[in-house]
């Protein structure tokens, strides 16, 4: 990789630590700002270099929500860097970690995922000489202050990156508001801060989000969920479905008993998936709750004779899955994260990737009434009302259309798109 040229903050980065920076004697560097503005790679380089310059023989910790995150956005890219700027690397990817020599100097570098509050049990016991927390906002509080604890060696520092959150969020509120305090250089990025970005692709991304989103991803913010979830969304993003037969099929399902059962038929065409036609029944209103077996009917009905590639259900409907499985049809648990879901169902949306049709009226239903709960202080999550087609577009958008573990679908939705 050929780096052209470093803007300012960047520069910040690279040298925080260098003898001649008048924050060489900070103990942490925070960066935070817009997705995409050049604050992960650059602060993994600074992290590498500072640690063969400062030590040898000795650990560190690179963590990340997960292993596979991790090393996906950060090693992956990072370690061809590091080996064009004349550094050995050498990752023992079965063991979580890679040694980096330069200079008769040879350090370990070991990698983590704190996905939840038992990932503190992972990392418990190691002495470290520093440690780098790649979108630290996702990790559980007690998973960053075991790392930070980690690090007992003279002379160590913690290196800390990530996308705003809510303005409640422990990081925020511990990190960022008392980076004074904690002797911590604070660096916050905007898109215009990666001299990588051209002015049409920063444009592009400004397009790609919208309300929270949009002020966390673009504008760097700390800000409180609020309104709609979806509030970008209005008649523009309503068509028809095109003509002729579709390449794959397959359906999305909310499954419930005394709440709503929300059902999406999707076909794919051309890189897009159009929800062609949907089935909506609300045990409530109707007065009269369906059993797995019928529900399975109305599935079948709602294919029209088609036989779907996939069928997505709620992970947590277990008698229902089952009865899909022995009518033969080929079921896969959908992927259950809400906050990525949302921002992906947005993102695709957005870009044309998915498209709702005009006759599934509950889900344009639901588009202009699905909100945020904005008495969840500290969280972010949307009131548990009117999020049945929401919930069953987004287990679709995240396991079918661009599943982050490269699922079944992954490489017909890659190369089409």
């Amino acid at each position: 990789m050929k780096f052209e040229t470093f803007s300012e903050k960047q520069v910040m980065v690279l040298t925080w630590w260098s003898d001649s920076s008048p924050y060489e004697d900070y103990d942490a560097v925070i960066c935070d700002g817009a997705v995409r503005s050049g604050k992960t790679l650059c602060m993994g380089i600074s992290f590498i270099c500072w640690a063969m310059r400062r030590f040898s023989g000795r650990q560190f910790g690179l963590c990340g929500k997960t292993i596979p995150s991790l090393r996906r956005n950060v090693v992956s890219i990072l370690l061809p860097v590091m080996q064009d700027l004349g550094f050995k690397c050498e990752e023992k990817i079965s063991k979580n970690f890679f040694t980096v020599s330069f200079g008769g100097r040879t350090n370990t570098f070991y990698l983590f995922g704190g996905k939840d509050e038992s990932s503190q049990a992972l990392i418990q016991g190691a002495t470290f000489a520093g440690i780098l927390l790649d979108e630290v906002a996702l990790m559980p509080r007690s998973f960053v202050e075991q790392a930070c604890a980690r690090c007992s060696v003279p002379g160590s520092k913690l290196w800390f990156n990530c996308n705003p959150e809510g303005p409640n969020h422990w990081f925020y509120l511990e990190w960022v508001k008392k980076s004074a305090e904690r002797r911590a250089l604070y660096i916050h990025f905007n898109l215009e801060d990666n001299p990588a970005l051209s002015r049409k692709i920063i444009a592009r991304y400004r397009r790609m989000y919208s309300g929270v989103f949009y002020r966390r991803f673009i504008l760097g913010e700390w800000v409180a969920a609020q309104g709609r979830v979806y509030d970008f969304f209005d008649e523009s993003y309503i068509r028809d479905p095109p003509d002729g037969d579709m390449e794959e099929y397959a359906v999305s399902c909310d499954y419930g008993t005394a709440n709503p059962a929300s059902f999406g038929f999707w076909g794919l065409k051309d890189g897009v998936w159009y929800r062609i036609k949907e089935y909506y029944y609300n045990s409530r209103s109707e007065g009269i709750q369906k059993t797995d077996a019928e529900y399975v009917n109305e599935l079948l009905k709602l294919c029209g004779g088609i036989r779907p590639h996939a069928v997505v259900v709620d992970p947590s409907a277990a008698s229902f899955i089952e009865a899909l499985r022995r009518e033969g049809l080929p079921v896969i648990k959908a992927e259950n994260n809400v906050l990525s879901g949302i921002r992906l169902t947005a993102d695709l949306i957005k870009s044309g990737k998915i498209v709702i049709c005009r006759n599934c009226a509950d889900a344009i239903r639901e588009f202009s009434l699905y909100s945020w709960d904005e008495k969840k202080e500290g969280r972010d999550m949307p009131i548990k009302q009117f999020d049945h087609a929401m919930d069953d577009i987004r287990y679709f958008a995240s396991t079918v259309v661009a599943p982050a573990s490269g699922g079944c679908f992954a490489s017909t939705y890659v190369e089409r798109c």
